[in-house]
């Protein structure tokens, strides 16, 4: 039987007291209480009822002795019905509100994880480079777009940094190239006998002590970038090596000859 159980049935014989009785006590309280109420049944009778009047003082009907009790077990049974019920259904709201609210907030995440994969995407390579052509940026692309463009993180403004130390970075940004040719004291040139129409060639930069020749032939910014645009080149470069360092790694590329 379960502790409510027993309670109940005490109640039900008129014993009090018992609401912080342990199981343990409750089993012996009814033990006793079923025992001395079994005595009276076998000692029904006139003498029972003989010495039950003798010991009450007065006479009362048995209907009368055991209604209190009746009616005090009544109200325990809808009190713990009650209480039953208010605790199933709060822990059925609870669960069925966290597992809404859960599943709600995981199917908000993945939404927004869908959404902002493309845009991540946008970031680098040829696809992004040609729907971010802000500021002179845009990655030119044609039938012999290398892979090194595709691979390399496009940057469009000064205010874009790489990834990561050792990053590929392509850009047409004018700006860009500038502050990277600056902070190296490299100067924009071009290779001498590559001139062609009146334009220049091969576009490089004359930076000390790295890939220095004798045919290399500085030029202006102007005449620098005026090839660089007609010939819809890429340059692709690097800020730092991996280890940190300072990177003069740089190259041209033309999407329609894959060496610029």
């Amino acid at each position: 039987m379960r502790v409510d159980d027993i309670r109940g049935q005490l109640r039900r014989h008129g014993v009090s007291g018992i609401s912080t009785l342990r199981k343990p006590e409750l089993v012996k309280t009814l033990v006793k209480t079923l025992r001395s109420s079994g005595a009276g049944r076998r000692s029904s009778g006139p003498a029972g009822r003989a010495k039950a009047t003798k010991a009450s003082g007065a006479r009362q009907p048995a209907s009368s002795r055991t209604a209190p009790g009746r009616a005090k077990a009544a109200p325990a049974k809808r009190t713990i019905a009650a209480r039953t019920s208010t605790g199933t259904a709060g822990r059925t709201a609870a669960r069925t509100s966290t597992g809404t609210t859960g599943r709600s907030a995981t199917s908000a995440r993945k939404a927004a994880a869908r959404k902002a994969a493309p845009r991540k995407a946008a970031t680098s390579g040829t696809a992004a480079a040609t729907r971010r052509a802000a500021g002179g940026g845009a990655v030119r692309t044609g039938r012999s777009t290398s892979r090194s463009v595709r691979s390399s993180q496009l940057i469009t403004s000064l205010q874009d940094r790489p990834e990561r130390p050792g990053r590929s970075l392509v850009t047409t940004n004018h700006d860009v190239i500038r502050r990277w040719a600056r902070q190296r004291g490299a100067k924009p040139a071009t290779i001498s006998g590559t001139d062609r129409a009146g334009r220049a060639g091969v576009l490089t930069f004359n930076i000390p002590g790295y890939r220095e020749s004798s045919r290399i032939r500085e030029i202006t910014w102007d005449e620098w970038f005026h090839t660089f645009d007609l010939r819809r080149l890429n340059l692709i470069y690097q800020e730092q090596m991996r280890d940190g360092r300072q990177s003069n790694f740089f190259r041209t590329e033309s999407p329609d000859r894959e060496d610029g």
